[in-house]
């Protein structure tokens, strides 16, 4: 993958994350936290889906809703592991 790829899909997880932190509320990481995990959530979201043959959307506007359904998920799991 090329550089400017990556950095696209940095941005794409920073919206993303930031959009999940505004969606899921309570007990949250903070802005930074939010963007962190939305960074690893569409990273592994951006893995998955096609593996999965999960397609929802193309272009960059599928790539930030794939990051944001990724980024939720994620943050739903750390949350409910952070309360126990």
């Amino acid at each position: 993958m090329a550089l400017h790829g990556i950095v696209i899909w940095l941005i794409i997880g920073a919206i993303a994350g930031w959009l999940a932190g505004m969606v899921v509320k309570g007990g949250g990481f903070g802005l930074i936290g939010d963007i962190i995990v939305g960074i690893i959530g569409a990273v592994i979201a951006g893995y998955l889906f096609p593996v999965l043959h999960i397609y929802i959307a193309t272009g960059i506007v599928g790539s930030i809703i794939d990051a944001f359904i990724g980024a939720v998920i994620l943050l739903i799991i750390l949350r409910l592991v952070k309360r126990a």
